[in-house]
């Protein structure tokens, strides 16, 4: 990952850039660390994530229709 992709991060998340004492372990945040990715991914390649949410509203759409 680049420097300038990871700034991102940082200004989403700053308790990311607290560090625990020696020995000490971090809780896990996978919820947070996949929207991270996500937002990120966006950011870098917006034309393949604008077709992804469209199939999956067009998809979701085709099978939760009302009648």
């Amino acid at each position: 990952m680049n420097p300038a992709s990871s700034a991102y991060e940082y200004e989403a998340n700053p308790d990311r850039l607290r560090t625990a004492p020696l020995g000490a372990s971090q809780p896990l945040q996978p919820s947070q660390d996949i929207i991270a990715y996500l937002k990120e991914y966006a950011r870098e390649k917006p034309e393949v994530a604008a077709l992804w949410c469209f199939g999956i509203g067009f998809v979701l759409g085709w099978k939760l229709k009302p009648w």
